[in-house]
């Protein structure tokens, strides 16, 4: 189920928010939430619940474990390390399998039947938070959570369950056990929920159209003038889906008492590649940097170390986006770059800012490439359709535009796109008190029905990240 979907916004939000703020007690509202979380989830895939459920129960019980052997640390850690293991394990049966399986038939060439393995949604998600709530009992950041039915509702909890942002169980502990949630809360919330809304459905659903039916085509037939249509709808597609989607998230959790901390911060204004990693998906970035680099060493090692520990990081989070070299090579791309900005061009962004955003923003879509391409010989080729390779514009070039939706409405979405990118201070002040909110809401308002009336119209609603 999709929070852009009828069914989700007239029926299932609606009827979980009353029941929510009819029952009076919390663990009520914890139970109520994690049953419709568990609903949630087995709308589209029932079978892998059973999954959900075992990898939770393996988790509440090695928390615990962790929690009795105190003082014995070398006991506390043998479990840590057993439970890291098996999540990290399952995840790595449900997601790799098949890309393993496939890489050493290449290499070997034996003819070994590649497993077909379907990989459950939000698994990527949902095992980095439980994770997250193992090794903070460990690290003793955290108590280990006793009630079993308010573990599942930090794992499950359907507004982050599917596409994040990542959850830390630390941010929300007291949160579980003790929240209240104020007129404030459900009007705020309801605002970045209706935001959210708009950025996936009226930016997001009409730049995929033509990122989609471009990527299709071969780059050949697109030239220098499709290749970057295609790459800049994609651009504009990934950062409102996935920010869009998170700022749903959020506004849910606000209306039921969590603050979830942000995602996303103006991700394309960014004047460096290191900038644009502090304000994208923040809460893997932070994850990574916490549980993987910092263990590592992070950078107060060797320079060679710490090469070896920006690659690793940056080599498994191309890998925790998916099982496909081409996620891998995204990944050492960014390493490579992050490296590059910080030996050669430590303070370029400070000299010459404009410049600095040009080339974090060219480095960005050329990253995104890679990033959608289904094969990394298809990245090439529409690298080559973006620099020349088969001309400005091929014969056709205008039906094929025309053909995958290059029009008023895809115009529109992109110019709001890229405007809404950056930060608008002065817009925020005005719409944040007296007559401005007013407005605001209004406009709201205007957002949400015509969101509603897309969506009746069954306008095109894909969602990126159901691939990780």
């Amino acid at each position: 189920m999709l929070f852009s979907s009828l069914t989700f916004l007239a029926a299932f939000m609606p009827l979980f928010f009353i029941l929510y703020f009819l029952f009076p007690k919390l663990s009520w509202k914890n139970t109520l939430l994690f049953v419709f979380s568990v609903i949630f989830y087995a709308w589209g895939e029932p079978a892998f619940i059973i999954l959900m459920m075992i990898t939770l129960t393996i988790n509440y019980v090695f928390g615990l474990l962790i929690a009795k052997a105190g003082d014995n640390r070398k006991q506390a850690k043998l479990f840590m390390i057993l439970c890291t293991a098996i999540d990290l394990g399952l995840l790595g049966v449900f997601k790799y399998t098949g890309f393993l399986v496939s890489t050493f038939a290449s290499i070997t060439g034996l003819d070994i039947p590649v497993p077909a393995i379907t990989l459950p949604i939000g698994i990527s998600f949902y095992t980095f938070q439980i994770l997250s709530y193992v090794i903070d009992v460990y690290r003793g950041q955290v108590a280990a959570q006793k009630n079993f039915i308010y573990l599942g509702t930090y794992l499950a909890a359907f507004p982050q369950l599917i596409a994040g942002p990542i959850v830390r169980y630390v941010d929300v502990a007291k949160e579980l056990e003790n929240r209240t949630t104020t007129t404030d809360d459900m009007a705020q919330g309801m605002r970045r929920f209706v935001t959210g809304l708009a950025k996936k459905v009226l930016i997001a659903n009409n730049a995929a159209v033509v990122a989609d039916a471009l990527f299709a085509v071969a780059p050949d037939q697109l030239g220098v003038l499709g290749s970057w249509i295609a790459a800049l709808a994609y651009t504009i597609q990934i950062y409102y889906d996935f920010s869009g989607y998170s700022d749903m998230a959020i506004g849910m959790g606000r209306m039921m008492g969590f603050k979830y901390l942000e995602n996303f911060n103006h991700p394309y204004a960014s004047v460096s590649v290191t900038d644009f990693w502090r304000r994208w998906h923040m809460s893997l970035s932070s994850f990574f940097r916490d549980y993987v680099y910092i263990p590592l060493g992070g950078s107060r090692v060797s320079k060679p170390r710490w090469i070896f520990n920006t690659m690793v990081v940056w080599m498994l989070t191309g890998l925790w986006h998916g099982a496909s070299w081409n996620f891998i090579v995204w990944g050492l791309y960014y390493g490579i770059f992050l490296m590059a900005e910080k030996i050669l061009f430590p303070n370029f962004q400070k000299k010459l800012p404009a410049l600095s955003w040009c080339v974090t923003m060219l480095a960005t879509i050329i990253g995104w490439v890679v990033f959608r391409a289904e094969t990394l010989t298809g990245a090439f080729s529409m690298y080559g359709g973006m620099f020349g390779a088969y001309g400005f514009a091929p014969d056709g070039i205008f039906s094929q535009l025309q053909f995958a939706g290059v029009g008023g409405v895809f115009l529109i979405a992109m110019i709001a796109g890229w405007i809404f990118a950056f930060p608008h201070k002065k817009l925020t002040e005005l719409t944040s008190n007296g007559a401005g909110v007013v407005v605001s809401d209004c406009i709201l308002i205007v957002l949400l029905l015509a969101c509603i009336l897309c969506l009746a119209a069954q306008s095109y609603n894909p969602f990126i990240y159901f691939r990780f």
